[in-house]
């Protein structure tokens, strides 16, 4: 299995958005969002399949982390 991770810095708000856009694009092993300070907060790992109703909850976690949060990194790993 090899993979490849991008990094996306994004404002705290734009944080669910622009996690939905990635999921939306598909081929993605595992989402790690970082403080401004580069400390993992937190670290979703993305089976094949999770859509819809099963990622409802992580996205409800996601909103709270960004309310926290000005600014993320989101680190995305994807498989190549």
């Amino acid at each position: 299995d090899s993979f490849r991770t991008e990094e996306f810095k994004v404002e705290g708000e734009k944080l669910i958005a622009k996690i939905k856009e990635l999921i939306h694009e598909g081929n993605i092993r595992k989402i790690i969002i970082k403080d401004k300070e580069g400390k993992t907060v937190m670290e979703i790992p993305m089976t094949f399949g999770i859509v819809g109703v099963l990622l409802a909850p992580q996205l409800a976690a996601i909103g709270a982390v960004a309310a926290l949060l000005t600014e993320a990194t989101i680190v995305v790993e994807k498989n190549e």
